[in-house]
């Protein structure tokens, strides 16, 4: 299954290409000579004598983010073995969801002066000073799994306000356009996270017989989205649908749902492809589940850092696609997910 998962990351690279749009440029160590052949990007790097450290920093500790660790280290092999040279990833999660927490990670990585960062703001204009002052060092940053305007930083992701309105017309198609629905929030300050959750109010809000109700804040973690699901749950014994923005919502959501006994009776549009996830695609308690597929936002974070050190131009976005799972599939993810794992 490893040959499938490279395969398909293949697959997924080629597409995630094709889409990206808009140019924008990024500080690098050199400057651009034009447009550079492959061979003569493999002398680029290879010619520096030195191997290169790129440093992934997410918002928390999570298993959503191991998988786009998983992907980065994957991408990192490839390349260190096509350019002949050891490109290492550094992968330094902050214990807590919080500003201070990722701006203390940025300020220790930026100590160390790797030769990029890829990371996914939990506020990005709480970190933009800092920001600021890495990329005026010359070490390229770029954002996965994140899209800010104005920013003039590349971002590698999905379209988040597309996978919110597949997620939000699908659970409307499985209620037939009617129902108590529940929305939980995540990090709140993260533009990812509140994309999608203005986009799932914005779809369903067009269905008048389709009632929303506030579904908590699960701040990325497991515990706290199971609490506040089954919090909603008890208050709510009418509760008809449920959808979540991150990763730890399906779970939380999952769980609080089995533990209520309302398999079948509450309707669960999920996020993501990681293994918890896709046990309750499988055992039915998540219908189906539309994941931003984090292995390739790491693969491509690599390859954006990597273009950036050389001196290239990158585009303003990378799109990963959307990845659809349902009991149909579900088997051969889960194969999937059982070989992603960092070692």
């Amino acid at each position: 299954m490893k040959k499938v998962l490279a395969v398909l990351m293949s697959c997924f690279m080629i597409l995630g290409l094709a889409a990206c749009s808009n140019s924008t440029n990024q500080s690098a160590p050199k400057e651009q000579e034009g447009t550079k052949s492959s061979s003569d990007e493999e002398s680029a790097v290879s010619d520096t004598g030195k191997e290169l450290t790129f440093v992934i920093i997410p918002k928390i500790v999570h298993e959503w983010f191991e998988a786009v660790n998983y992907g980065a280290k994957q991408e990192a092999q490839a390349m260190s073995d096509k350019l002949g040279i050891k490109i290492t990833i550094d992968y330094r999660a902050p214990s807590t969801a919080e500003i201070t927490e990722q701006n203390s990670v940025l300020e220790q990585v930026a100590a160390t002066k790797p030769d990029g960062i890829a990371i996914d703001p939990i506020d990005y204009e709480g970190s933009k000073q800092i920001i600021e002052e890495i990329k005026s060092q010359g070490i390229p940053v770029v954002l996965f799994d994140a899209a800010v305007e104005g920013s003039g930083l590349t971002a590698i992701g999905n379209d988040f306000a597309e996978q919110a309105e597949l997620e939000a017309k699908k659970l409307v198609e499985l209620l037939k356009e009617k129902g108590k629905v529940a929305l939980m929030h995540g990090v709140t300050t993260a533009p990812n996270h509140s994309e999608r959750y203005e986009t799932f109010k914005k779809v369903l809000v067009d269905y008048p017989d389709i009632e929303i109700i506030d579904g908590g804040i699960s701040q990325d973690n497991i515990e706290i989205a199971q609490q506040q699901a089954a919090a909603t749950i008890a208050a709510n014994p009418d509760l008809d649908g449920y959808l979540c923005v991150d990763a730890s919502g399906p779970i939380g959501i999952a769980a609080a749902i089995k533990e209520a006994g309302k398999q079948g009776e509450i309707t669960f549009v999920g996020a993501e492809n990681l293994m918890q996830i896709l046990e309750y695609v499988k055992e039915g308690i998540i219908t189906c589940s539309y994941s931003t597929i984090p292995q390739m936002q790491g693969s491509m974070s690599v390859m954006m850092l990597l273009q950036a050190y050389i001196g290239e131009d990158l585009p303003a976005f990378v799109d990963t696609g959307i990845l659809y799972i349902d009991k149909d599939n579900v088997d051969e993810w889960i194969d999937i997910a059982k070989n992603a794992v960092v070692k």
